[in-house]
């Protein structure tokens, strides 16, 4: 999960030089669009379907809808959320130096375990087979982009995610890189990619937005359809041998 850009202040942009290199190897969505504003009902419609209520960036936030991590841990699967400056595992502070609990939702929903919020320093390094059957990546705020340049933003992706990025492409695993909204200079249209060893490269031009996304994470699972994803319709038009 990415912050605050609109499409065109990424795609095609010098300072952008790795998310490009992954659009042109992958599934480039031209029309994402993200919810509405600010931040963290953006979050929780990705999260849950639903914003919840939520129309700032409250913190502390409880809520108690469905959500990702509660159905996939219902299916006898599994979830984790690994945040950048997260200062222990299970926390519920709201702000530490460059951590922003507003952009982490499973931390909204008291009901879950805290052992699916971890430090991004739990991400596997090398041994991406440990991960879990979900798991989101929420960069601090400078590393997201919210806070410092693209640029910066991108090379830390690279840093740190390039390996999961090529390891996804021969063990039929999937990276989804989204943004939470845009700065709100182009209709909340952001960038969308995703890569992985089912996904045909190419640039997709139907219309999707967090919900779409959502659908499309739940149906792979077999998982219930929470809130707003249940009236979308899942992604099914980039996937090698789709029609």
């Amino acid at each position: 999960m990415l912050e605050n850009h609109a499409y065109g202040q990424i795609i095609g942009s010098p300072q952008a030089p790795f998310i490009n290199w992954l659009a042109r190897r992958g599934a480039l969505f031209t029309a994402s669009f993200a919810i509405t504003h600010p931040s963290e009902p953006n979050y929780l419609a990705l999260f849950s379907g639903s914003t919840n209520g939520v129309v700032g960036d409250p913190c502390p936030t409880s809520v108690r809808g469905p959500n990702l991590a509660a159905d996939l841990i219902a299916a006898h699967l599994t979830f984790a959320g690994y945040s950048e400056g997260l200062p222990a595992p299970g926390s519920n502070v709201c702000a530490a130096g460059e951590y922003a609990r507003k952009h982490v939702p499973w931390t909204d929903f008291p009901r879950l375990t805290p052992s699916v919020n971890l430090p991004f320093s739990r991400f596997p390094a090398r041994d991406f087979g440990k991960l879990p059957t979900v798991s989101f990546v929420i960069p601090n705020l400078c590393h997201d982009m919210h806070d410092c340049s693209v640029a910066t933003g991108d090379a830390w992706l690279k840093a740190h995610i390039a390996g999961y990025a090529t390891w996804a492409m021969t063990h039929d695993s999937l990276l989804i890189i989204t943004f939470d909204e845009d700065d709100g200079s182009q209709n909340n249209q952001i960038a969308t990619i995703f890569l992985g060893q089912r996904v045909r490269p190419g640039r997709y031009h139907a219309r999707i937005d967090h919900y779409v996304v959502l659908r499309t994470i739940e149906q792979a699972y077999g998982l219930r359809l929470d809130g707003r994803a249940a009236r979308s319709h899942p992604i099914t038009w980039i996937w090698r041998g789709a029609g």
